[in-house]
């Protein structure tokens, strides 16, 4: 949630920030609400001074004897008024929330200012496409042929766009969680965590999927709960209403959770193969940190997930992301987009994203510097390492052979009984 105080000490430069994502923000409407809010608050302070000279002015008269009724009669009048004037605060406010909860975040001063994705910017590359002597197959079609993925039989069990891992394709996912939870444990100083798999209301406001994605989400009939869409909805809400001591941060949780999303709007994107599934494994890191630390932290994160890339030998690229093509509560992202040969292309496997303190405000995280200090919100940030299920279609894509097997990259074999490929 964007500080309301910004809105109303900077309102042009708010108004120009938002509109660099395309948000046309009638910053008039909320400075006149908040007058009015102002000048009601006022009212209702005046009468509230005026009840309580009179509840004094009537314990005087009561004490010499003399008639009360007309200051009762004066003060019932003056009680109905203020109970209209702090309904009307009520109904304001509310209505400021519900526009201040609508609203995308700020994008920071160095992200480069474009419309979509075509604007975006690569920062750099790590390694080199694969070269084939053959005509390379997708993963859907190497699955199917291994007998490692049934996406037939997934439909029958569930519906479109599920996947059914088999034999080596489901050690391969497993092994994959395992090699990800391991190095960002024991190497790159996160907490590993189980989280809950469902979420309520308040954590997916937190992280700002509601109410604005609620279409993207699956609701539980009878229960006010969702599918969580992503590990980041529990990890950043650990600490929701909370004030965290001084010293105690930064916080770095990394968890592996299945994922669920109903790509609302997406129909025809990626229908084929592990893309874009309704359901889907990831490795989740998320961080919190203080205001003046949280762009190394956005550098740290987006390293790691990299670290991840870079040991499975996958070639990918870093992209940061211009104003238009941010996520609802970013601040600033990095994508990664590993090769795919089946696009003859790259596809984004993990966007790593500074949020600010935009997350904190809605959840109501907070630190404190010193003991008694007054609390600050913290800086949330996150990012994949990595999603599973195009880790997995990498790696099919890119290692597979002209025999139809495929290498399994060095880093996986301990996870694998040291086999070296899948045959």
């Amino acid at each position: 949630m964007i500080d309301r105080r910004l809105i109303i000490e900077k309102p042009e430069y708010v108004q120009a920030r938002l509109a660099t994502r395309g948000v046309d923000f009638k910053v008039d409407e909320f400075l006149s609400l908040t007058q009015k809010k102002r000048s009601l608050q006022q009212e209702v302070d005046s009468l509230r001074a005026q009840q309580n000279r009179a509840s004094k002015l009537i314990g005087r008269l009561k004490k010499e004897g003399k008639d009360t009724s007309e200051v009762l009669s004066e003060m019932k009048a003056v009680a109905e008024e203020v109970r209209c004037f702090e309904e009307e605060l009520r109904n304001i406010e509310e209505h400021l929330y519900q526009i201040l909860i609508g609203l995308p975040n700020l994008p920071d001063e160095s992200v480069p200012v474009g419309e979509n994705s075509t604007d975006n910017i690569e920062v750099r590359r790590w390694g080199t496409k694969p070269e084939f002597s053959f005509e390379p197959k997708p993963h859907w079609e190497l699955g199917k042929q291994l007998g490692i993925l049934d996406f037939d039989r997934a439909v029958k069990l569930a519906g479109s766009r599920f996947a059914l891992y088999k034999g080596w394709g489901a050690q391969l996912e497993r092994a994959l969680i395992n090699f990800m939870l391991d190095v960002h444990t024991q190497e790159n100083g996160y907490l590993e965590v189980i989280p809950p798999f469902i979420a309520n209301r308040e954590s997916l406001l937190g992280t700002g999927n509601l109410p604005k994605f609620e279409e993207d989400l699956f609701s539980l009939r009878r229960h006010p709960w969702y599918l969580i869409p992503t590990g980041e909805v529990p990890l950043t809400n650990i600490y929701r209403e909370e004030i965290l001591p001084p010293g105690s941060l930064p916080q770095r949780f990394v968890a592996y959770t299945p994922c669920f999303r109903r790509e609302a709007g997406s129909y025809g994107q990626d229908v084929r193969g592990l893309v874009r599934q309704h359901q889907f494994n990831k490795v989740e890191l998320v961080a919190l940190t203080t205001p003046e630390d949280s762009f190394a932290e956005l550098e740290k994160i987006t390293a790691d997930a990299e670290g991840i890339l870079q040991r499975l030998g996958l070639h990918y690229r870093v992209v940061l992301l211009c104003t238009g093509d941010l996520g609802f509560a970013g601040a600033k992202t990095y994508d990664l987009e590993l090769w795919m040969p089946s696009r003859d292309g790259f596809l984004e496997i993990s966007s790593c994203t500074n949020c600010l303190d935009f997350q904190a405000r809605r959840a109501n995280i907070r630190f404190r510097r010193e003991p008694g200090s007054k609390p600050e919100f913290v800086h949330t940030l996150n990012g994949s390492g990595l999603a599973l299920g195009r880790t997995v279609a990498a790696i099919l894509e890119n290692f597979q052979q002209e025999d139809g097997s495929i290498l399994i990259p060095e880093a996986l074999r301990p996870y694998l009984g040291g086999r070296q490929s899948i045959p």
